[in-house]
């Protein structure tokens, strides 16, 4: 990748922590309603499999969608206005932070049921299928959903018909503290490699550091030149160490939002056990390392930050100033057809 090209990736997983990180801040000042699940430590998998895709790709995505949703372009105050359930969301506040969707940018539904991702992009897949053209179909879901049985049978009737779906695994079940310890429990599947599962159903596969945005970037592209080939599904794992403040059952942002200047030493980086994602995990600061390796100046980078943070006040002041919907809209779009 060329150094502009890897600065406008950097830039866009930047704005999918900025937001991420306000939601935490809107959630703790009780203005997010119910459960919410955020991307952070995730982004280079999201932000440069996203960015390999054509604008009629579609994309299908889980309970941790937030970012998913920016990456796909969507409107940072549309998306902040869902999640608060304000009438301007993206769905009119009815679906809130687990739903996030917009059919315009190719997310026409996510799914917060283990194992859906994959049997929607399976679905779309068998439809671009049958009626052709250079489309393909994109699931994002976690190590988790591979216990299902919708999963893999998503992944058997994609082999068969030789459907253009890429499965992208995002496993992060490394450094889970597990449910005894008050957290979420890393997957429990009874196999060493994950993709051990698409290579029993002959699937293209491959495994990769889900931090690396020029490698991921790479094969989110291979994979889809081959599946408007016509070759058949590719299922990649991005492999991603949790991140310290998804360890709880609700997320922890104990350190405040990222500092761009950790990633040289101009900001020390936090002591104590969650040092080490700083240094070597946190894809946001790995980015902006190799960035300024590549003669990028640290000015530069905070200099997108500071536009990035003015864009996100702007986002949150109109999210927040926006109204909840009317009691008339509980009963609107019931059945298929209804609008009114």
């Amino acid at each position: 990748m060329q150094t502009t090209e890897k600065m406008a990736l950097w830039q866009r997983m930047l704005l999918m922590r900025r937001f991420e990180e306000r939601v935490i801040a809107l959630a703790g000042k009780g203005h997010v309603a119910g459960h919410y699940h955020v991307y952070i430590g995730q982004e280079a998998t999201g932000a440069a499999v996203i960015d390999a895709l054509g604008p009629a790709d579609m994309l299908f995505s889980t309970h941790r969608n937030h970012g998913h949703f920016i990456a796909r372009g969507a409107d940072p105050a549309a998306a902040l206005a869902e999640i608060l359930g304000r009438a301007t969301g993206c769905n009119g506040g009815m679906g809130g932070s687990l739903h996030l969707a917009d059919p315009q940018l190719g997310m026409p539904h996510t799914s917060a049921v283990l194992g859906g991702a994959p049997a929607l992009a399976m679905g779309a897949g068998f439809e671009m299928a049958r009626s052709g053209g250079d489309r393909i179909a994109v699931a994002f879901f976690g190590d988790g959903a591979l216990e299902e049985g919708l999963a893999l049978e998503a992944l058997n009737m994609a082999a068969l018909w030789k459907l253009p779906v890429l499965f992208v695994c995002e496993n992060n079940s490394a450094g889970a503290i597990g449910a005894a310890k008050g957290g979420y429990p890393g997957s429990i599947i009874g196999t060493e490699r994950l993709t051990a599962l698409p290579a029993a159903f002959n699937i293209r596969h491959v495994s990769l550091d889900g931090n690396h945005m020029e490698g991921l970037r790479a094969a989110a592209s291979d994979a889809r030149k081959a599946l408007i080939a016509g070759e058949g599904p590719v299922f990649m794992e991005t492999n991603t160490p949790r991140w310290f403040g998804n360890q709880g059952l609700w997320p922890d942002l104990r350190h405040g939002p990222v500092d761009i200047g950790m990633a040289t030493g101009e900001t020390p980086l936090p002591g104590g056990p969650d040092a080490d994602w700083f240094a070597a995990h946190d894809p946001i600061l790995r980015g902006a390392r190799e960035l300024v390796a590549a003669g990028v100046p640290l000015s530069a980078l905070h200099q997108a930050d500071a536009r990035i943070t003015a864009d996100m006040d702007a986002a949150e002041a109109l999210a927040l100033a926006a109204p909840f919907p009317d009691r008339a809209a509980a009963l609107r779009n019931i059945f298929a057809g209804q609008s009114t």
